[in-house]
């Protein structure tokens, strides 16, 4: 079933108010994320974790609105980041107790999404706004 927000909220506060409900369900602070809307939607949290497969490295939650989910490695300076899972949803936006879930299974090794995206850009601009409205604060 479809989600459907009150029209006319921008897309810049529905998706500030998700990211923020992601990084609470996460555990970790607003301070650590960041988002960007410019031709592709795209949002970033930092996570408090490392990775096995490079442990001097931190993980970091990566979104965009043509692929959704991915954990992945932060990457040095000149370094692509190597994504270690993507999130198999439903939506581009999934709820964020799905997000988490997510995390948890990837950081505790379990399997978790796959290797490649999910998505293709499907989800126009209007209805992502509509979709993330629900989380935009007054």
């Amino acid at each position: 079933m479809e989600d459907v927000a009150a029209p006319g909220i921008p897309l810049d506060r529905g998706l500030a108010g998700y990211l923020n409900a992601v990084a609470d369900a996460v555990g970790i602070p607003a301070e650590a994320t960041s988002f960007e809307i410019s031709d592709t939607a795209t949002a970033y949290l930092g996570l408090p974790h490392r990775s096995r497969e490079r442990p001097t490295r931190d993980l970091m939650l990566v979104w965009s609105e043509g692929h959704g989910w991915a954990v992945a490695v932060e990457p040095g300076p000149g370094e692509p980041s190597a994504v270690l899972a993507h999130l198999g949803s439903e939506h581009v936006a999934p709820a964020p107790a799905v997000v988490a879930r997510f995390v948890a299974d990837v950081v505790a090794g379990r399997e978790a999404g796959s290797a490649e995206p999910v998505f293709p850009t499907t989800t126009g601009r209007a209805r992502l706004a509509q979709r993330l409205a629900r989380y935009a604060r007054a």
